[in-house]
């Protein structure tokens, strides 16, 4: 089994037209912004449940990094069957023209979240340990281990706790 091939996002469209999948490897809350139209959703944790695809597989995320960094998964996801990854990602395919579903609405990606909440945390710390008094220093350093803890894990209490906040909760079914 070889490491998916990269293509361009002109030979994705012709591939999907011929029937093959496009699968989106992001995690659901950036598929959910901003997506190639057709795209089925399949984050990289839930490769194993891959829908059928005999025709071969188109594999992408936003830049092509993450594709390239899991290459061996995305082969041994599809299995016999041909797989590609579009290089350059999602971004390559809005370089070149291509159509996307946009949902403005949607919720900004947890980490996007995580990140602005984070630097508001430590900015808020650092000029009220200036103005108020220096323990508010601590709240800096607090989100500050926060993050190093995230990185060091891969577990992020701060995405766990905004990911429950009203706005990144799934509307409910009709």
């Amino acid at each position: 089994m070889m490491n998916p091939t990269p293509i361009s996002p002109k030979a994705a469209v012709q591939l999907n037209a011929v029937g093959a999948l496009l699968v989106d490897v992001r995690d659901p809350s950036e598929h959910a912004r901003e997506r190639i139209p057709g795209a089925h959703n399949v984050p990289l944790a839930a490769l194993g449940d891959l829908p059928a695809g005999s025709a071969g597989y188109v594999f992408h995320c936003r830049s092509g990094a993450r594709t390239a960094a899991h290459a061996a998964a995305l082969a041994a996801a599809a299995g016999e069957v041909d797989s590609y990854v579009i290089a350059g990602g999602i971004d390559a395919w809005r370089a070149a023209g291509l159509a996307l579903d946009k949902d403005p609405a949607a919720p900004l990606e947890i980490m996007r979240q995580v990140q602005l909440v984070a630097g508001g945390l430590v900015l808020s710390g650092v000029i009220l340990g200036f103005l108020v008094s220096p323990a508010l220093f601590g709240l800096s350093a607090f989100v500050g281990a926060g993050l190093m803890m995230a990185g060091a894990t891969g577990w992020c209490g701060m995405a766990k706790l905004l990911q429950r906040l009203p706005w990144n909760r799934p509307a409910p079914a009709v």
